[in-house]
């Protein structure tokens, strides 16, 4: 058994100090025409899942809440239905579960993160939890895209221009991933031609309306397909099960 939702405390309480506990972290925000506003958890819990079959893990009930969608990584607040967490909420957050997790016992925790502006919350809720853990504990934190080589990148992008991970949002890689892991959620029929078309190198507030495209598509994200998220997954559960053998020396 891999999910703690699914344990009894017993079971839990038997494993706690010796498996490595997941937990998936991604965020509620829009993601085009064609895309749920769930896909960053979705593709964390995907990961997470295949994670723990390959290391005997446990994961644990996703947070489903981010930090900011930013307007040219995502979109900011300009989209009904994105739902964001303060930094400082966030941090928060984190930093009360892997504490309630340490007091519990256990030793060893995976982080794994699927939204783009978490990276630098969740590391600081770790580091301010690394201040004080009993000797012998260790937190990993993990963002698929990190795991991913200019190889993969350029089989992936076949056919359009790789744009860089900011911009890489609800286009070709996010798309292939939910069309492996969760296909019934994504609608092909509403992927249009659009994107960015001036990436700003400043930020400004309040933010300009017009700055996104009226769809929420950032990159251009025709050529996704399920073949690609089998690819950029094989690569990214690859690199994180070498991380936890590195790191997780039972």
């Amino acid at each position: 058994m891999t999910q703690m939702k699914h344990m009894t405390w017993y079971e839990f309480n038997e494993r706690k100090d010796k498996d490595v506990v997941i937990l998936p972290v991604g965020s509620v925000e829009q993601h085009g025409p064609h895309l749920p506003l769930f896909t960053d958890t979705i593709i964390s819990e995907g990961f997470a899942e295949l994670l723990a079959q390959e290391v005997n893990g446990i994961v644990m009930p996703a947070i489903n809440y981010g930090y900011k969608s930013q307007p040219a990584s995502g979109g900011g607040p300009l989209f009904p239905g994105t739902i964001d967490l303060n930094g400082v909420t966030l941090i928060a957050l984190v930093q009360d579960i892997l504490e309630e997790l340490i007091r519990d016992g256990v030793k060893q925790i995976a982080v794994v993160n699927s939204h783009f502006e978490n990276q630098a919350f969740l590391l600081e809720a770790i580091d301010l939890v690394s201040r004080h853990m009993p000797e012998g504990t260790k937190i990993v934190m993990m963002s698929w895209w990190d795991l991913i080589t200019q190889e993969t990148i350029d089989k992936v992008f076949d056919e359009v221009p790789f744009p860089g991970w900011a911009l890489e949002h609800a286009a070709i890689t996010e798309t292939s991933l939910i069309l492996k892991f969760a296909p019934e959620t994504v609608h092909m029929d509403r992927l249009i031609e659009e994107k960015i078309e001036e990436v700003p190198t400043y930020q400004v507030y309040p933010i300009p309306k017009d700055l996104v495209p009226a769809s929420g598509l950032l990159s251009i994200g025709r050529t996704s397909s399920q073949e690609k998220g089998e690819l950029i997954i094989a690569e990214a559960l690859k690199g994180m099960v070498s991380i936890v053998n590195k790191e997780f020396k039972n």
